[in-house]
C-alpha cells in the first residue's frame, strides 16, 4: 500500500470540502471492508483518503412523520440485520443480512459504503432496487435524490461525483410483505453471489397489483425483469403462475461471464432462483397475513 493522508472531518460538509481539494487523488473511507483491500493491491492510490467515522448523528434508522424510513449512510450493516424497525417494516432486507459476509464484515461495513462502492457482486442494490429505495447525496452544488437503480452506470461506476457522498437511504412507507432476496454462492452461503434475485410484489384483492424484480451479479449494474414483471401484471397471485413465468425468465436475461461463473451457467441458475424467490415471496407474504 502506497502512503496517504488520513483526514478525519466531523461533518459531511467538512468532508466535501476536504474532498474537493484533490478529487482525483481523494477517497472516502468508512467501513474500509472493501477500499482497503483495493488500495493494498494498488487498484486505488489516493493519496488523500477522507474518514466519515468522526461524523456524529450519521448511524441511524428511524421512521420520518410521512411514514418513510431513514436510514443514516453510516449505519453498520450488523445493525440493520439487528434492527427491530427493519424487522416491522422491511424484513427482507434483515433476512439478507444474516448472508452477507461474515459477522466481522457486517460489524464494519456500512450501507452508505456498500451502495456508493458500485461493485456488481453485492447483495443490497437489488434488493433496495426491488423496493424502490432511494440515497440522499450531498456535494458542493447542493443536495440531489438519487433511487438506487440510478445509482449505478457500469462495473464499479456509479452516477456520483469525486467530491459527493451519500449520507441518507429512505425507503417508501407500507413495503408489501411479498418481498424476498435469494442468491447462489459458489462457496459459502455467505459469500458473493453468482447471482441473486430480489422481489417486492403488491397484492390488491388476491391479484398482483405491482412487481418489481431485480438480479444482481449477472451484469455490471442491477437488471431489471421487465418482461417478467409484465406476465405477472393483473393476474391471480397463485403458486402455479409464479412457477409458470419463472421458467421462461433464461430468455430475457443476457448475463455476463465472471469469476463466479459463465454466461450459460447463469442463466440456467436465473430460472431455478428466479422461481425460488418468487415462492419465497409469495410464502412471506402469506405467513405475515396470519
Amino acid at each position: 500500500m502506497l502512503p496517504f493522508e488520513l483526514l478525519k472531518p466531523t461533518s459531511f460538509d467538512e468532508a466535501i470540502e476536504l474532498l474537493s481539494l484533490d478529487p482525483e487523488n481523494s477517497k472516502s473511507i468508512a467501513g474500509g471492508t472493501a477500499l482497503m483491500q483495493m488500495m493494498k493491491s494498488q487498484i486505488f492510490t489516493p493519496t488523500q483518503v477522507v474518514s466519515l467515522r468522526n461524523i456524529k448523528d450519521s448511524a441511524y434508522i428511524k421512521v420520518a412523520p410521512n411514514g418513510e424510513l431513514k436510514i443514516g449512510a453510516l449505519t453498520k450493516l450488523s445493525d440493520l440485520e439487528n434492527s427491530a424497525l427493519l424487522a416491522t417494516h422491511a424484513p427482507v432486507i434483515c433476512r439478507a443480512m444474516i448472508k452477507l459476509a461474515n459477522v466481522r464484515v457486517r460489524n464494519s461495513a456500512t450501507i452508505g459504503g456498500a451502495l456508493s462502492h458500485g461493485d456488481p457482486h453485492m447483495d443490497l442494490p437489488p434488493i433496495l432496487c426491488c423496493l424502490s429505495a432511494n440515497v440522499q447525496t450531498i456535494s458542493p452544488e447542493g443536495k440531489r435524490t438519487i433511487p438506487v437503480d440510478n445509482l449505478y452506470l457500469g462495473y464499479y461506476e456509479t452516477c456520483l461525483e469525486a467530491n459527493e457522498l451519500i449520507y441518507e437511504i429512505s425507503l417508501p412507507a407500507n413495503i408489501s410483505p411479498y418481498s424476498s432476496y435469494v442468491k447462489c454462492t459458489t462457496r459459502s452461503a455467505d459469500d458473493w453471489p453468482a447471482l441473486g434475485v430480489a422481489v417486492n410484489l403488491t397484492i390488491k384483492d388476491d391479484h398482483i397489483d405491482t412487481s418489481r424484480i431485480f438480479m444482481g451479479s449477472i451484469s455490471d449494474t442491477p437488471v431489471r425483469l421487465i418482461e417478467l414483471e409484465n406476465r405477472l401484471s393483473t393476474k391471480e397471485l397463485t403458486p402455479a403462475l409464479l412457477t409458470s413465468a419463472a421458467d421462461l425468465v433464461s430468455a430475457e436475461i443476457d448475463p455476463t461471464s465472471d469469476h463466479l461463473g459463465s454466461a450459460d451457467y447463469k442463466r440456467q441458475l436465473a430460472r431455478v432462483y428466479v422461481k425460488r424467490a418468487l415462492l419465497e415471496a409469495y410464502n412471506n407474504g402469506v405467513n405475515h397475513a396470519k
